[in-house]
């Protein structure tokens, strides 16, 4: 399930219903990533998250079908938040749900780390000093490289 959204979410609320009525689920993993209060050693005061309505769950939908291709995931989510988001306001939630934990651990954190590196989103920090656009991290790359599949 892929939603992109401007509001909020409850996360307890949205893995009740990821796990609802399967009895065949064994683990549940789940991130939340939230907005910090610092970007590049400067205090951050906001951050916007911008994307294209339509392209955005296109993808996000081809990198959930592909978990579920390498894992035996009975569910999946990733909501993702768009706008502007101040420290500490929720920005996503992935969550993997899978008859064995490691097979959610696992496509959780392959998730996670694909998302940061392949869905089209675009950020810009606000700090004092000025507003500037978050270019990739290759940390980020790096985690996503571990997931190529050869």
């Amino acid at each position: 399930m892929i939603r992109v959204q401007r509001e909020d979410f409850d996360p307890a609320a949205a893995l009740a219903e990821l796990t609802r009525g399967n009895h065949r689920i064994g683990g549940v993993a789940s991130f939340i990533g939230l907005v910090r209060d610092v970007a590049e050693g400067a205090p951050l005061r906001a951050m916007t998250l911008e994307h294209y309505p339509g392209m955005t769950e296109k993808k996000l939908a081809e990198i959930e079908a592909e978990a579920r291709r390498r894992w035996p995931l009975e569910a999946s989510l990733v909501i993702h938040r768009y706008g502007r988001l101040e420290p500490g306001d929720r920005i996503v939630l992935v969550a993997t749900a899978s008859p064995h934990r490691a097979a959610a651990f696992e496509s959780c954190a392959f998730l996670v780390d694909w998302l940061k590196t392949k869905a089209p989103f675009w950020k810009h920090e606000e700090t004092e000093a000025g507003g500037r656009w978050v270019e990739a991290r290759v940390g980020d790359d790096a985690a996503a490289a571990r997931w190529t599949q050869e």
